[in-house]
């Protein structure tokens, strides 16, 4: 299925910040559903003077008239003068009669999206249509709830036809514990007063210890009864309590937290009152906080792990200079290097959030490991990366590192020993794999033999059991030895790099 963004491309949009508020608007289309108690449809114009639907949203609290996601589809034939009308008045029309979709009566409503631009000079924008479609086959007597939720839902497809909504001074916040109509919903009006408060409203406040009720009480000085003495809160809260900015706090007592999320109300530029949305996130949060104590726990133990590993790398460096073998002291030299490899991917995953790494950076830091190397009397090695590894797991950048670390040891040690040559590496990534190339311009493989030193054994360990991948050797005609590693991402999860 196409995403919103593709399709307003596709039809006409240039302006990133058109695309954006529409955007934005989709993205309270639940809220907007759920007072509506209907589906709710966004439209957009295509160059043909026809339309065609962007985003829908399903109400959660009723039935839906939409069984089948009707994103990407026409507008049908039955709304198309409606909605036309909605987007070249830009007045909000509303069906004269009944609707019948699929034998079932329906209500519809066109509002005009309208962008509000700053200044004069930049006068609105009517950027394209939203419906709602109220089943009314199962119209039954409407509760005191239902109508706030209807109002409520009509306030604010108002402010949608004015540009007031959705509010470009709303930060973006995140979606995980974010407060629904359904989770608990206040209604104050322009003195902060509480006209309404939905059952699941008033069951988080008793939760924090509020025994009274909340209609007709100022909701800031409620919330001030309920906080604890002598603790800090947010210095917002006022200002979400009294509904005058857009903004979402949590408050705390007893043990609870309660998200809440102010949706300020205007009429025409003028304020007339504010929904607050309120929501038990107890739950969420000793969640949350869990996974911050896990994290940094992790955090610590690759910390630990990559001290002991340098630690094992140095005193595999001062037994190699103390021993008297010229074979013991670079196979000594060559496991110091190798523990130091593993070390860099710890390391950087001790500073972390997550268990991936930027593996450019990780790579960056490896390759000074090999500087000594090439560093040698005899010989003058340039290393030189290009291209890109991307974000990897821990479990592909451990052995990924090690393995390299090799093929470039390799590549100075023997392909441009006792010469002045060039070793690149380059890395293409794909969303299904990860190429590397190693090159080097050295005397190449003798006589196209690979080698059977332990360090080879290590990568095809590494490569082909570790990773999955494949490897291969050749000798490239006068240029030296190029080494190609293929590997598999299709187990990588995508959700989160």
């Amino acid at each position: 299925m196409s995403t919103l963004s593709d399709l307003v491309y596709a039809h006409g949009f240039s302006d990133p910040a058109d695309v954006e508020w529409l955007h934005r608007l989709a993205g309270d289309g639940q809220l907007l559903a759920d007072l509506a108690f209907a589906d709710i449809v966004l439209w957009v114009p295509t160059e043909d003077d026809s339309f065609i639907a962007v985003a829908h949203t399903r109400p959660s609290g009723a039935a839906t008239l939409f069984y089948r996601d009707i994103v990407g589809d026409r507008v049908r034939p039955q709304w198309r003068a409606q909605v036309r009308e909605a987007f070249t008045t830009g007045r909000i029309v509303d069906s004269a009669s009944p609707d019948w979709f699929e034998e079932t009566p329906t209500r519809v409503r066109a509002v005009p999206v309208v962008r509000a631009r700053a200044g004069a000079d930049s006068p609105a924008r009517i950027l394209g249509v939203l419906t709602r479609h109220t089943n009314l086959g199962e119209a039954r007597t409407p509760s005191r709830q239902q109508i706030t939720f209807n109002d409520c839902a009509d306030d604010l497809f108002g402010m949608v036809a004015t540009g007031e909504f959705p509010d470009v001074a709303a930060p973006a916040s995140p979606r995980r514990g974010a407060p629904r109509a359904s989770d608990g919903l206040i209604r104050i009006d322009v003195d902060g007063l509480t006209t309404f408060a939905s059952p699941n409203a008033l069951s988080a406040f008793y939760r924090m210890g509020f025994e009274d009720e909340l209609e007709g009480e100022p909701l800031v000085e409620v919330i001030t009864q309920i906080l604890p003495e002598k603790r800090q809160f947010d210095e917002s809260l006022p200002v979400v309590a009294t509904g005058r900015a857009p903004w979402r706090v949590d408050i705390e007592a007893r043990g609870v937290t309660v998200a809440l999320r102010a949706i300020p109300l205007r009429d025409h530029g003028n304020r007339i009152g504010a929904i607050v949305l309120c929501r038990d996130v107890t739950e969420l949060r000793h969640r949350d906080q869990e996974l911050i104590t896990k994290d940094a726990t992790i955090r610590e133990i690759h910390h630990r792990v990559k001290n002991n590993l340098q630690t094992v790398a140095s005193l595999l460096r001062i037994q190699a200079r103390r021993t008297h073998s010229d074979e013991a002291r670079d196979a000594l030299t060559h496991a110091t290097r190798r523990v130091s490899a593993i070390a860099v991917v710890h390391d950087t995953l001790s500073e972390g959030l997550t268990q991936n790494v930027d593996f450019d950076e990780v790579f960056s830091r490896v390759l000074k490991l090999v500087a000594e190397v090439a560093a040698a009397p005899t010989t003058r090695a340039r290393t030189r990366k290009t291209g890109s590894f991307g974000t990897l797991p821990s479990e592909y950048a451990t052995p990924l590192a090690l393995a390299l670390t090799e093929l470039v040891t390799n590549a100075v040690e023997h392909g441009l020993a006792g010469q002045e040559g060039e070793v690149e590496i380059a890395a293409e990534r794909s969303d299904d794999n990860l190429e590397v190339r190693v090159r080097d311009t050295g005397v190449g493989l003798p006589e196209g033999q690979v080698g059977r030193g332990l360090g080879t054994q290590i990568v095809r360990t590494l490569i082909q059991g570790e990773l999955g991948g494949t490897i291969d050797w050749h000798t490239i005609m006068g240029r030296g030895t190029e080494v190609t590693i293929d590997i598999p991402l299709r187990y990588i999860d995508r959700g989160e790099l």
